[in-house]
């Protein structure tokens, strides 16, 4: 058994799509970054990684060329979770915050539980998504930016 913990944080800003979790959420402000800037399967793709041995996300999808400019997370998790694979880990389970004073997470938790139980090939029961606010401390309190954090657990592929 394996566990990994991802992290990830985006600024907010116009003109942008807000996508958490592979689901797209209606708001003014969209997550800024070389990929479509989803923090949450950012940090789930950091976790796994880290729990197989095999780095992190700007290792195995680099910012530095035109490759995964504007990619859709939901892609580059599901070739996290092919390469966990191939290492001979299985995920066990997700466990998830996202940190946002804006939008209310709380009606789309289901839809993006749902998505990344789709991706990683698990039953939604094993993924947990919580959403948190800062009480409006820090940039993420004061609504500049979202932030996730992942845990996961992986099992050798021949147990799992």
């Amino acid at each position: 058994m394996r566990i990994g913990i991802g992290y990830d944080i985006h600024r907010l800003v116009p003109d942008r799509p807000l996508r958490l979790g592979g689901v797209a959420i209606p708001f003014e402000l969209g997550l800024l970054g070389h990929s479509d800037g989803d923090v949450l399967l950012h940090a789930v793709c950091d976790a796994l990684l880290g729990a197989a041995g095999l780095g992190d996300i700007g290792e195995q999808f680099p910012d530095t060329g035109p490759a995964y400019q504007d990619a859709d997370s939901a892609m580059l998790l599901a070739a996290t979770i092919k390469k966990v694979r191939a290492a001979g880990f299985a995920p066990v389970n997700v466990d998830a915050n996202v940190i946002a004073e804006q939008p209310r997470l709380a009606p789309h938790k289901p839809a993006i539980r749902q998505r990344v139980a789709e991706i990683l090939g698990l039953d939604p029961a094993r993924v947990s998504i919580k959403a948190r606010t800062h009480e409006g401390l820090d940039a993420v309190g004061r609504g500049e930016a979202i932030a996730a954090q992942a845990i996961v657990l992986l099992d050798d592929a021949g147990r799992c």
